[in-house]
């Protein structure tokens, strides 16, 4: 594992900066090719660093498989959520997770809405896949004015995800930690140069039909 850098936040704002009119309210973005798209995911290393090794998420026994794991497809995201790998011992190593298109859908088509500001009727906290849509968050931490998506698997679905539904895992902690350091030390750097460098990915649009975009309310506010 590589050495700490700079524990300097980067001032995450609380408050959203101002609306860009080209990108919806709700929208997946994510790193993905022909094959597969890529999530994110942090866990200690007594659960990460087997995961690697057996390229298989449950290769240590303190993986709990019964627990709701959230997938995130936005690196900033990921970046907020674990601090750049230094938010505690439970989130030091930064996991990029890939699957198939085809799987993700399937995951997609089982999914119930939270924290849209209804409350969930029984048969959508039957679901065994839960989608939330926070505030996404710039490279620096700042909340911006759209959504991004977290998907949590859990029961069944989660123990099959885990088990057969996985193209490969990747450990991206160097990435995140030089890129908090490169943070700490530009203030001009955009995330044009931080994709050039390696350190940051580059996504685009995930583009769904239209059954899939009114499971996931992608047209609500």
């Amino acid at each position: 594992m590589t050495a700490k850098t700079s524990m300097r936040t980067s001032n995450p704002s609380t408050s959203p900066q101002a609306p860009s009119p080209s990108i919806p309210y709700r929208q997946i973005r994510a790193a993905y090719d022909s094959n597969t798209i890529v999530f994110y995911q942090a866990y200690s290393s007594t659960i990460a660093l087997p995961a690697v090794a057996a390229q298989k998420l449950n290769a240590s026994p303190a993986f709990k498989p019964t627990r709701m794991t959230w997938l995130k497809p936005s690196w900033a995201w990921m970046m907020y959520r674990s601090s750049y790998s230094f938010k505690d011992p439970g989130q030091e190593i930064i996991l990029a997770i890939k699957m198939t298109h085809a799987r993700f859908r399937q995951l997609l088509l089982q999914a119930s809405v939270s924290g849209h500001g209804e409350p969930m009727t029984a048969a959508d906290k039957a679901k065994p896949v839960r989608v939330q849509w926070d505030p996404e968050r710039s490279i620096r931490l700042a909340m911006l004015p759209y959504r991004s998506i977290q998907i949590g698997v859990s029961g069944e679905v989660g123990v099959t995800w885990v088990e057969e539904w996985i193209d490969g895992i990747e450990d991206v902690t160097d990435m995140a930690r030089r890129l908090k350091k490169v943070l700490d030390e530009d203030a001009e750097v955009g995330e044009e140069g931080l994709i050039r460098r390696g350190l940051m990915p580059s996504e685009k649009v995930y583009e769904l039909d239209e059954g899939l975009r009114t499971i996931l309310r992608m047209d609500d506010r």
